[in-house]
């Protein structure tokens, strides 16, 4: 039986999706494999496709709603991988008893205001010129053993093939040594 995996789409969710398939091509085979909308499961309308209007619905409410849904959702352990505003829902999902096993996360920069470490493996992935980017004060409380700065990367530094072989790399690794 192969080991769960969930994967927690950016906020653009399912429609702006396509880049996903970097990470389950490699993946598919070592793990099951279970992707999640966070619009759908937020609750966001999306009939104003837009970045601000979507962020505005997270931040008032979607944040929570896709957390108390996941929860709701998942009830055996699993490894998650998660895009920007993914991290910050698995990360509040499992502070309040998601069963994680593993946490790995890209561009999550919301992340920045958390003050609580989950008492699993984590690997936090950001750009060196994602604006948002946690402060070095935080990495240092998180360890900065777990976070990686990709050189001359942005915050949709996921979207990209190379940064999708290195995240998926250091997945497989800890799977293999765990």
């Amino acid at each position: 039986m192969l080991p769960r995996l969930i994967i927690l789409s950016d906020l653009w969710g399912k429609q702006k999706s396509d880049w996903v398939r970097l990470y389950e091509d490699k993946l598919t085979g070592i793990f099951d494999i279970q992707y999640y909308d966070c619009c759908d499961l937020g609750n966001i309308d999306i009939s104003t496709y837009s970045q601000e209007d979507l962020h505005r619905q997270f931040i008032t409410f979607g944040i929570e709603t896709a957390v108390q849904k996941l929860i709701q959702l998942e009830k055996q352990p699993f490894h998650v991988l998660s895009f920007s505003i993914g991290g910050i829902i698995a990360w509040k999902a499992a502070l309040l008893g998601l069963p994680l096993i593993s946490f790995h996360a890209v561009s999550a920069t919301r992340l920045r205001y958390e003050n609580t470490i989950l008492a699993i493996p984590i690997q936090l992935y950001f750009g060196m010129n994602d604006r948002y980017k946690p402060s070095q004060g935080w990495n240092t409380l998180i360890g900065s053993e777990n976070i990686q700065l990709c050189n001359n990367e942005a915050h949709e530094m996921y979207r990209k093939e190379k940064i999708a072989d290195v995240v998926c790399k250091k997945i497989i690794q800890r799977i293999q040594y765990s």
